[in-house]
């Protein structure tokens, strides 16, 4: 049913993708007969043998280059357009609820000074010279605002 003549224009069909297919010329060629050949064994009308075996290997082609680009390029937050992954929207979004009800038993100052030691990272001596307080006044607010929030956990928990 097919002719050597319809192997070498799939090949010269393959080849015209270039390096889309990765050296798998052949492969792709052998692909596109061999379905060929199933499709008219299993009583599909093949009118024209060529132009279905010509489709068949492009369309091989544009699938080997698709497997190719999504071996190549890793999937991570600034990989794509998406933005950060969904993983860390949800983490982060967890983390905020967490800490909205853990500093919802504290008072202001305990507040204040948690933000000012743990998100803006300054040391005690910075703390107590921002907020007017005494260095030990400080160092107490801290831990008894931990340990507030310590208990609040072990309760949800």
């Amino acid at each position: 049913m097919f002719s050597e003549g319809v192997r070498a224009k799939l090949l010269a069909v393959v080849r015209s993708f270039g390096r889309v297919t990765g050296g798998e010329d052949e492969d792709i060629v052998q692909e596109a007969l061999t379905a060929l050949w199933s499709l008219s064994e299993s009583g599909y009308p093949v009118r024209d043998a060529e132009a279905l075996a010509v489709k068949i290997a492009k369309n091989g082609c544009v699938a080997q280059y698709r497997r190719r680009k999504l071996r190549l390029q890793p999937l991570r937050g600034d990989a794509y357009d998406g933005g950060d992954p969904a993983t860390a929207a949800t983490d982060l979004s967890d983390c905020l609820e967490i800490r909205r009800r853990l500093y919802g038993g504290l008072t202001d100052t305990e507040k204040t000074c948690l933000d000012l030691r743990n998100v803006d990272g300054l040391s005690l001596d910075e703390i107590a010279e921002m907020t007017g307080k005494p260095k030990t006044s400080v160092k107490s607010t801290i831990s008894a605002a931990r340990r507030k929030m310590l208990e609040q956990l072990k309760k949800e928990l």
